[in-house]
């Protein structure tokens, strides 16, 4: 047995890399040391029950997690202002990712620039960027921003924003170390033949397939470990035959591991199971929250409780009326024609994420977790 100070510090050094899989000495000082000191137990834990890869060393703690499924599109990476990536900027890490590894142990903003620009117009990545717009500079130091929040790169001197407006240049270290530990896949992309983007992403992501009942037991356990870490929840319709019928048999035993690692509370029904963070540390996205948009996400996942499917125009609808309702509270703008359209899709994108939502063709499905946002009728006492 172990004391409960030991336990409570291995849940928060877990809880840490499942936050942030690349802790650094530099930004997470302690989460750094919980993890190092607690390395050897969190390293046969993560191997037995997911099958990650855990590497810690003085500067640095990387988690080498995989997607449940590399289809998900409802977790983005985000800039700075929390603005989701396009497709321009996960092209544009990719490319700043290869010239730093080819760079000296310090370079600049401009340099840095300059290459990926070059190899921005090789023909087969059909890839169109130039420096010629302040919105594709922009592009580029959220990009440089998103690799000093990973460590990637460490700032010297210099700022971003004099870039921007070409007024100056930055000067930062690059840490190999670091940049290294970056890629997940299980196999390096250069080793990768096929052609199409699926496939390629399907050869980078694939496991070796279990070939006795004992192997397969042990894939089953570590995908549906991942999925209950990863994922707000799991439905039983979205599992396949063998892994209903392993969960079925195997639920406690999951869930009691995990709550125990974690701490993370199992909340079982009938539909499904998500593993609830009490802490609300271990998402990127959180509801309910305030302000317009967060107040616009609330109404229409209690819409959807009540009604089970809308079509968009019956919730755009909503969300007007909701907007001359709330006007007074809400930020400047929203009953503007038009303005529907912004807030819905965003509070459309958050429920999606959050698995509570299916958007389907020109309707939007409430899936069963959104019952808990259904508010009850009033009972009014003595009557």
């Amino acid at each position: 047995m172990i004391s409960d100070e030991e336990q409570a510090q291995r849940q928060a050094a877990l809880r840490a890399l499942l936050a942030r899989p690349l802790l650094t000495a530099e930004r997470d000082p302690e989460a750094l040391v919980l993890v190092r000191r607690h390395v050897t137990e969190l390293r046969d834990w993560l191997s037995r029950e997911t099958g990650w890869r855990l590497t810690v060393d003085s500067g640095a703690a990387r988690l080498f997690k995989t997607a449940p499924d590399t289809r998900d599109a409802t977790h983005p990476a985000r800039g700075k202002a929390g603005e989701p990536y396009g497709r321009r900027r996960y092209v544009l890490i990719c490319l700043a990712l290869a010239t730093l590894e080819r760079a000296d142990a310090q370079t600049t903003l401009g340099r840095l620039a300059e290459e990926v620009l070059s190899s921005a117009a090789e023909p087969e990545l059909d890839f169109d960027f130039t420096l010629d717009s302040r919105a594709e500079r922009a592009d580029l130091v959220a990009v440089v921003r998103t690799l000093l929040d990973w460590g990637v790169l460490r700032r010297v001197a210099g700022d971003e924003d004099a870039y921007l407006s070409a007024t100056g240049d930055v000067l930062y270290d690059v840490r190999r170390p670091v940049l290294a530990a970056l890629l997940t896949g299980t196999r390096g992309p250069s080793t990768i033949t096929a052609v199409p983007f699926e496939d390629r992403l399907a050869e980078l992501t694939a496991e070796p397939v279990a070939d006795t009942d004992d192997l397969r037991n042990q894939a089953l356990r570590r995908r549906l470990t991942r999925k209950l870490l990863e994922d707000p929840v799991i439905y039983y319709a979205d599992l396949d035959e063998d892994e209903r019928a392993y969960l079925a048999s195997q639920r406690h035993a999951i869930v009691r591991r995990l709550e125990e690692a974690t701490g993370l509370v199992p909340e079982v029904r009938a539909e499904g199971i998500a593993m609830v963070d009490p802490d609300d540390e271990l998402t990127d996205v959180r509801m309910p929250e305030q302000r317009t948009d967060g107040h616009v996400t609330l109404l229409v996942a209690e819409q959807l409780a009540a009604h089970g499917e809308l079509t968009m125009e019956e919730l755009k609808s909503f969300v007007r009326r909701a907007a001359r309702e709330h006007a007074s509270f809400w930020r400047k703008g929203v009953t503007e024609p038009g303005a529907e359209d912004g807030l819905l899709s965003g509070a459309l994108a958050k429920l999606t994420a959050l698995r509570l939502v299916r958007v389907t063709g020109n309707a939007a499905i409430g899936l069963p977790a959104i019952a808990r946002y259904a508010l009850d009728e009033p009972v009014i006492k003595g009557q």
